[in-house]
């Protein structure tokens, strides 16, 4: 008779030794809400998640006349953007699906009741872990299991300083059950007692695809956090991007920002950001002038002078999987520069209009060099001014038409 994966009901990976009803207490969870379903949101993620949930309500109302899957399988199957764990938690917990989580948390806390070690990534681990959960739902109060399921994993099977001895379900655990027998072991050599104990936990040569990889053997120091292991991390792609800071004076004096809005899919999609577009390895200045003006025109509708693109620096911004580079430049236009009617991916900002947009991080530091560089210019313009007043009060006269300085009328002027 075969158990998850495949494996025999006997295999120290399988389920079959817990019993829901008696290994996980049920916690009453509030989950928050969704607060930010409009408006603005400080990420691309945020943005993506409004969006699906708006698109998901309008699936319901127009195409299953407001009646909302009742089931994992229909959620994934009938609304967009329902993945497996977003199904499942909504049929648990809200119409009582017996179906199983599998979230970061679950995926601990499963690793460590029966000692899987192999990459948490791998197709055959997560199909073992959602016939685990699957298989250890509460029937009678899925929701209520599954919530408890992941606070426990949050709270007490914490990633790097787990409660074992407050844990629950610790004599379920096989993890803990051989930090225990190496407890005991050590204790027994400490006596001059030198019995070596099978280990039961092993499951023995033949390339178990669930247990430690050969190569990263159990660690005695780490303990039950030698489950789950990680996967080793990627090296982030490096690109860089050229940025360029487009302004003009607004109504009022101040100045206005032209942003344009990325596409619908991809890296930060539907985000708010100023004209940017990649740029190959290895472009010299004056060549990254050259394909930015090119990619301004058609913004601006008129040429631009690579001269006149002013260089403000580079920003750093690190996502998960890409190391960006943003090479900043501004241009601050003399005229009026009049957008496509027709167009809703581009428009003029105040700085305050800015910062309420759905922009992303990388283009709030974008502004703040551009801002530091207008401050600099600003600085170098009141010294100069200031070097010119000195030079006229040491004169001892002043031009005609000419207004002194605050210094040189409050000099004491010599008696007559």
């Amino acid at each position: 008779m075969g158990g998850a994966a495949g494996l025999p009901l006997d295999h120290m990976h399988c389920i079959s030794s817990v019993t829901p009803s008696r290994s996980m207490p049920y916690v009453a969870a509030c989950s928050p809400g969704m607060t930010k379903a409009g408006g603005t949101f400080p990420g691309g993620r945020w943005l993506q998640l409004s969006w699906m949930l708006t698109g998901g309500h309008m699936q319901v109302v127009s195409e299953l006349a407001g009646r909302m899957p009742r089931t994992a399988e229909d959620l994934q199957r009938l609304l967009p953007g329902v993945g497996r764990y977003t199904a499942g938690a909504i049929a648990s917990i809200s119409f009582g699906q017996a179906t199983g989580v599998v979230d970061g948390n679950v995926i601990r806390v499963l690793c460590r009741l029966r000692c899987i070690g192999a990459d948490t990534s791998s197709l055959a681990v997560i199909d073992c872990l959602w016939d685990m959960a699957n298989t250890l739902v509460d029937r009678s109060r899925p929701g209520d299991f599954n919530q408890a399921l992941m606070e426990l994993g949050a709270t007490v099977c914490t990633p790097k300083s787990p409660l074992c001895r407050e844990c629950p379900v610790k004599e379920h655990c096989h993890a803990w059950r051989r930090v225990e027998k190496e407890l005991a072991s050590a204790s027994q050599k400490l006596f001059g007692k030198t019995t070596l104990v099978p280990d039961v936990e092993d499951c023995g040569p033949g390339g178990c695809p669930l247990c430690l990889p050969a190569a990263e053997p159990w660690d005695s120091s780490l303990g039950v956090t030698n489950f789950p292991r990680k996967a080793a991390k990627k090296q982030p792609r490096v690109e860089w991007t050229a940025t360029c800071v487009l302004e003009r004076r607004g109504r009022l004096g101040a100045p206005e920002y032209l942003i344009v809005q990325r596409p619908s899919s991809g890296l930060l999609a539907g985000l708010w950001e100023f004209p940017s577009l990649p740029l190959a390895p290895g472009l010299q200045e004056e060549q990254q002038k050259e394909v930015l003006a090119d990619h301004l025109r058609a913004w601006t509708r008129q040429p631009v002078q690579t001269q006149r693109l002013c260089f403000i620096g580079e920003v750093v911004h690190i996502f998960s999987h890409i190391h960006q580079t943003y090479v900043v430049y501004s241009l601050c236009l003399d005229g009026d520069v009049a957008l496509d009617a027709a167009s809703s991916s581009s428009r003029w900002v105040t700085e305050e209009e800015f910062r309420a947009s759905a922009v992303s991080t990388a283009m709030k530091k974008v502004l703040k060099a551009r801002e530091t560089q207008r401050g600099a210019q600003s600085g170098r313009a009141k010294g100069s001014k200031r070097k010119r007043e000195s030079k006229l009060g040491a004169a001892g006269s002043t031009p005609t038409g000419m207004q002194l300085s605050l210094r040189a009328f409050l000099r004491a002027q010599p008696p007559p």
